[in-house]
């Protein structure tokens, strides 16, 4: 679904790549971000980071400040033509999902709502044993 908001957005300078809009999710999520972090989130090598931040700096999407803490290095934030894109991609993906969700029959629908119930009460389960253990682990 992410795949196709990106495609169909209209922009000429849109990311070319899955990893350009991982790596806006990433600095859209934390404004200000070291670009040692995102390498880190991104588990990519710096110099594959370093050239996905020049093609999202020259299209106008990204910006590279000094970080107020230390000065050599690099903190990324998206600049609002960045954040608009994301935005646009984002009400491309709700439009999508919910014209598919309103085309199936009630019967498919109340089974996804069935099964994202169930999905949510494990990942919760699974959230709340993560933490039980971690409490554990500093005692």
């Amino acid at each position: 679904m992410w795949e196709h908001a990106r495609h169909s957005t209209t922009s000429t300078t849109a990311p070319s790549s899955t990893s350009q809009l991982r790596l806006m999710y990433v600095v859209d999520r934390e404004d200000g971000i070291r670009m040692r972090t995102v390498c880190q989130r991104l588990a990519s090598a710096p110099p594959t980071v370093t050239r996905m931040c020049d093609r999202l700096q020259a299209i106008g999407f990204l910006e590279r400040v000094a970080c107020p803490d230390n000065r050599r290095e690099v903190a990324l934030q998206l600049t609002p033509t960045g954040k608009e894109h994301l935005k646009r991609i984002r009400d491309q993906r709700d439009t999508m999902l919910h014209q598919a969700i309103d085309n199936m029959p009630p019967a498919e629908r109340r089974a996804l709502a069935t099964g994202l119930a169930s999905l949510q009460s494990q990942l919760n389960a699974a959230h709340g044993e993560e933490h039980r253990s971690d409490d554990h682990s500093a005692a």
